[in-house]
This record gives structure tokens, C-alpha cells and sequence, in this order.
């Protein structure tokens, strides 16, 4: 016989694969759940990877990542944060999840707490726990989803090793404003404690956004190309920040993931020549279509970015009921209870053709009438 790790028992399996294990069984459901976009890798993108595999650059790369992408990187990420990067400041990760993984395996020891905004990415306090960490949680709900800095304050102690924010946010869509980002700033810096970053969002924007990076030293940012264009499954992202941080990263990348996949490297090198912007205008247009069908009957979480609305549920249903409800109805989205320690709320994500999503807003603005 053997015995399972007694960290296996700290982490449940993802909410959201259960509903996708679900879709599978229903007959041509609303699919509003799969938080991933509905466009192609660009083709010059698709082309870049075919040339890699036949000039035979399948092999491991440096931990680092390739020189020629990391310098790309480090020169759109000054340009985006007002920062310069030296080389070994920034780390390509298998994917933004990778880059997560690497940084709170580097900096979370046995009973160390880590600040989690709630809600949150279903991933965050779970990597937390599998780690020995202790989540604490920032209830977010009565500010609107953005982040009172006298409230962090409050929950730091001794013990805080990091606050780990998500601007634009899965799944409310919120984007930190500036103020809001220095009021953290402040309070962080006052502690000595890091923030981890992760804007994977940040493509979709549809509100000006400031990186956190630009008003906090102390920040480790987590990107990547896999929701800009499409590249989910290419497992490409990158990790930038202090040295001491992005080489203890890079040490573990070494008896982990090796490096990020070396195709999806030499192909992200075109992804300068790709204007995506027609896809982000879509997306706003269907931000604002889904908002405004749905703001008549449900409450809404400010949809400042990434491709999410963060709904409450009606009167008389918690976010589980109400999305059992619809599934039954032949809908699928996600309860919020999957991002949260709270069950109030539903997520809905808005990354298919216009027609689905006009249909399925009208039908849970339905079956929310029809609860009343």
C-alpha cells in the first residue's frame, strides 16, 4: 500500500473542471464558463512555431528562457511600467500559472500567511495551502471589489510574507486604479512585505490600468501571452521583478518545469508583428452587450477588464443554487463559490459569438424573473 502526501489532502479539485466535466454531458448547452478566448493563434504566430520545429530548435532551452525573448519582454515591460530590467530580472515561465508556482515555492515557508483579495483566482489559495502557507483572505465584497489599503493593513502581521493581487481580476473583471495601488504600496513597503502581481489580463483593459510594478519596487509581475493571442495551450509566460526573487525562481524552474516549452518561445517572437486589437474592441462590445442585458435584473461587479462578469445571484438563491438552476436550464456557468469564501455570487464569462451570449443573458434574466 502506499500513503498520499498529507499536502495532497490541503487542495480540492478545480470547481471549474467539474463544470466542464459537466458541459461534456449535456446536449448543446450555453456555454458561458471557459475562461479562455474564442480566437485563433495569429497566423504569422502559427507560422513562427512551424519554423522552429523544422530549423530542429526543439530542444531545452536556458532556465532563463531564450535571450532573444527575454530581451523582447524586458523592453515592453519598461514601456509598460516605466522600469528598467537587467537580464536576470526576468524569468520565462510555462505559463502565468508556472511563473505562480515558482514564486510561492520560492518565498512561502511552513506557516507563512499570504494576502489574498477575495474573490480570487481558484488557483491562488490552494498553491498557498499545497505549500504550507496560510491564506488570509481580504474580503473585497463591500468596496466594490477594489482594495482598501487601512483593510490589507489590518491583516498584516509578523507572519505575511506576500500579498498576491490580480489586476485586471478572474473573476470580477475589476482593474486597481492607480490611488488604489499606491495606498498598497505604501502599506506594503511600511512592512517589507512583496507583492506578486499577476496581470495576464492586462491586454484587456478596457479602463486605464497602471501596473503595480510602476509604484511598488517590491513587486514580482506575472504575464504571458496565452490570453492576448490565444495561446492557452502553449504554457508561455514570464515572471519580472527584484533579482533576488527571479533567480530563487529560476533555481527551482531548474528541478521543476526546466524552462518554458522551447516552440512556444521562438513563436512568441513574432507575436510584435500581430495588431490584436480588433479582438479587444470585440471584446469590450461584448462586455458592454452582456453588462447591459444583465445590469436590468442582476447586480454586477465593475467590469473594468479581462473577459468576466461577476454576478449576483437573485433573491433566494445563493450563487450554488442559482447556477445549478440554470444548469439545469441548459446553461452553464460558474458559481462563485469556486473564487470565494462567500456564495453570493455566479461568474459568467463572455468569450463566444454575440448570439449565444445575447440568448443566454436573456434566459438568466428569465429564470431570475421567474424565481420571484
Amino acid at each position: 500500500m502506499f500513503k498520499l502526501a498529507d499536502r495532497v489532502s490541503r487542495i480540492d479539485a478545480s470547481g471549474i473542471r467539474r463544470i466542464f466535466d459537466l458541459a461534456r454531458s449535456m446536449k448543446d448547452p450555453i456555454n458561458l464558463s471557459i475562461g479562455q478566448p474564442d480566437f485563433a493563434v495569429p497566423d504569422p504566430v502559427k507560422d513562427a512555431a512551424v519554423a522552429a520545429i523544422r530549423d530542429n530548435r526543439n530542444s531545452y532551452t536556458p532556465t532563463q528562457g531564450i535571450a532573444e525573448l527575454n530581451e523582447q519582454l524586458r523592453a515592453e515591460e519598461e514601456r509598460f511600467t516605466g522600469r528598467s530590467y537587467a537580464a536576470d530580472e526576468l524569468l520565462i515561465t510555462s505559463g502565468v500559472s508556472g511563473g505562480l508556482f515558482l514564486a510561492l515555492l520560492a518565498l512561502i515557508d511552513e506557516g507563512c500567511e499570504v494576502v489574498i483579495p477575495d474573490p480570487y483566482f481558484v488557483m491562488y489559495k490552494h498553491l498557498v495551502a499545497l505549500f504550507g502557507g496560510v491564506p488570509v483572505y481580504l474580503d473585497t465584497y463591500d468596496d466594490g471589489f477594489g482594495i482598501d489599503p487601512h483593510k490589507l493593513e489590518a491583516l498584516l502581521t509578523d507572519k505575511t510574507r506576500l500579498v498576491l493581487l490580480n489586476s485586471p481580476c478572474n473573476p470580477t473583471g475589476r482593474i486597481l486604479d492607480k490611488a488604489t495601488l499606491e495606498g498598497i504600496a505604501a502599506v506594503c513597503r511600511k512592512r517589507g512585505v512583496p507583492v506578486l502581481s499577476d496581470e495576464i489580463y492586462r491586454s484587456f483593459a478596457y479602463e486605464p490600468m497602471t501596473p503595480m510594478a510602476a509604484v511598488y519596487e517590491h513587486t514580482v509581475t506575472l504575464g504571458g501571452h496565452s490570453k492576448a493571442f490565444g495561446m492557452t495551450g502553449w504554457r508561455l509566460g514570464f515572471a519580472s521583478g527584484p533579482r533576488e526573487l527571479i533567480q530563487a525562481m529560476a533555481k527551482v524552474q531548474q528541478y521543476s518545469f526546466v524552462c518554458a516549452p522551447s516552440i512556444a518561445q521562438y513563436a512568441a517572437l513574432a507575436c510584435p508583428q500581430v495588431d490584436m486589437s480588433a479582438h479587444i474592441d470585440a471584446y469590450r462590445a461584448k462586455r458592454d452587450l452582456m453588462a447591459g442585458i444583465l445590469s436590468q435584473r442582476f447586480e454586477l461587479g465593475a467590469p473594468d477588464g479581462a473577459f468576466y462578469l461577476y454576478v449576483k445571484a437573485p433573491d433566494g438563491f445563493t450563487g450554488d443554487t442559482f447556477v445549478e438552476h440554470a444548469i439545469k436550464n441548459n446553461i452553464l456557468i460558474i458559481p462563485g463559490s469556486v473564487f470565494s469564501e462567500r456564495d453570493s455570487h455566479f461568474r459568467i464569462c463572455y468569450t463566444v459569438a454575440d448570439d449565444i451570449l445575447r440568448t443566454g443573458a436573456e434566459r438568466l434574466c428569465d429564470l431570475a424573473d421567474l424565481a420571484d
